[in-house]
């Protein structure tokens, strides 16, 4: 019995092993298959399954994917940033203020019958202590086939004749616009000849009401529009035969070369213009003003930057015989695209002087436009004649 037990106890001890290099075994082959379990917790439970090593792998490629791409698009945008808000830096140049040719943006209520000839008295009472010039009151809109109903603009002859006396001097050019179908189905389409030469008989039709000169705004309106600028030929002529302005609202300038393209195909809106087509419509118009507003710019110190970088480019293009004027920012929204806490009037009045400091100090064709009068508030009227008019 003795011997019997003690063979027993052999055999239990080698199956005993045998089992234990079993399990080894089958661990060894779980860690080179990637499954691995996990050790027990303080508990003694099992904890959940590792994923397998391929998986692992997938994961930690995709994090440094995101982390890189990240990289890719924060650093070059926040030195972008960082450019800007040097470029707001230094000191404007001593008599770098108001050459008395300013403009501001009226809405429609001039001339379909809401104002009144107090309000006519209030209006030339303001301007007079500014550096204002020509008034661009909203007659329109054009209609997508380029004809203008003359029942949009009812009291337009009343408004000129009156603001003709209460402030002489001053000139009430009639402000045209539409949606071009650059970017939907709808809207103005530019290469049809035929709405061309509407917009230019509606141009004849609303300068013979007796506006001092026609400003369009046309947009979205792309960089390189070749039927634009055959517009604007055609209309310079109408304009130059009946001595009066030819006046247009621009888009800003691309403030890296090429960054319509790549706006235009990120985004689907090619914003910008390039500096070159800048010039090419700026040389055939009396007045261009900047749209220098709704930049994307989250700080007043940024914006007040970009606006010295875009008074620059603008500068270095339109010929001294035509005037150019950068946008001041009357209106107060918060949406995408514009801040009301970052594009001030005071970051605006600053940027335009940096500038024009730099670039051409005693450009005599030069001024700002105030965008808009009904909704500016009385800061921004202080801020415009402290920081510009003087």
């Amino acid at each position: 019995m003795g011997t019997e037990a003690a063979q027993q106890k052999t055999e239990a001890a080698q199956q005993k092993e045998e089992d234990r290099s079993g399990e080894e075994e089958r661990r060894g082959e779980e860690e080179r298959s990637g499954n691995e379990s996990a050790a027990p917790d303080r508990d003694g439970e099992q904890a959940p399954p590792q994923p397998p090593r391929s998986r692992r792998r997938w994961l930690r490629w995709t994090r440094r994917t995101a982390l890189t791409l990240v990289l890719v698009i924060l650093l070059p945008l926040l030195a972008a940033e960082i450019a800007l808000r040097v470029n707001y830096t230094g000191d404007p140049a001593d008599g770098t203020y108001t050459r008395n040719k300013d403009a501001i943006w009226l809405g429609h209520a001039w001339v379909d019958g809401r104002k009144k000839d107090a309000d006519v008295t209030a209006l030339a009472r303001r301007l007079d202590t500014t550096g204002i010039r020509d008034l661009y009151v909203h007659s329109g809109p054009l209609e997508h086939d380029g004809t203008l109903p003359e029942s949009v603009y009812p009291r337009a002859r009343w408004f000129i004749d009156a603001m003709h006396r209460a402030a002489p001097g001053i000139r009430v050019q009639a402000w045209l616009g539409d949606v071009l179908a650059t970017e939907s189905p709808d809207g103005m389409r530019l290469e049809r000849a035929a709405t061309r030469a509407a917009v230019v008989a509606s141009t004849r039709q609303i300068l013979a009401t007796g506006f001092d000169g026609v400003h369009f705004d046309l947009e979205p309106l792309h960089s390189g529009d070749r039927d634009y600028l055959t517009l604007l030929d055609s209309l310079r002529r109408v304009t130059r035969a009946q001595d009066a302005q030819l006046s247009i609202a621009a888009h800003q300038i691309d403030p890296l070369p090429g960054f319509h393209s790549f706006w235009g195909t990120v985004a689907g809106h090619p914003k910008w213009w390039s500096q070159e087509f800048f010039g090419q419509v700026a040389r055939r118009v009396d007045q261009i003003a900047v749209m220098s507003y709704d930049t994307i710019q989250p700080l007043e110190s940024t914006y007040g930057g970009y606006v010295a970088q875009q008074t620059s480019l603008a500068l270095e293009v339109t010929p001294h015989s035509t005037d150019l004027l950068m946008g001041l920012p009357f209106f107060h929204e918060n949406r995408f695209g514009h801040w009301a806490h970052a594009e001030t009037v005071p970051a605006a009045v600053r940027g335009v002087r940096l500038g024009l400091s730099r670039t051409d100090a005693d450009r005599a064709n030069f001024g700002v436009a105030l965008y808009v009068d009904f909704a500016a508030k009385e800061g921004d009227w202080t801020a415009y004649r402290e920081g510009w008019v003087r």
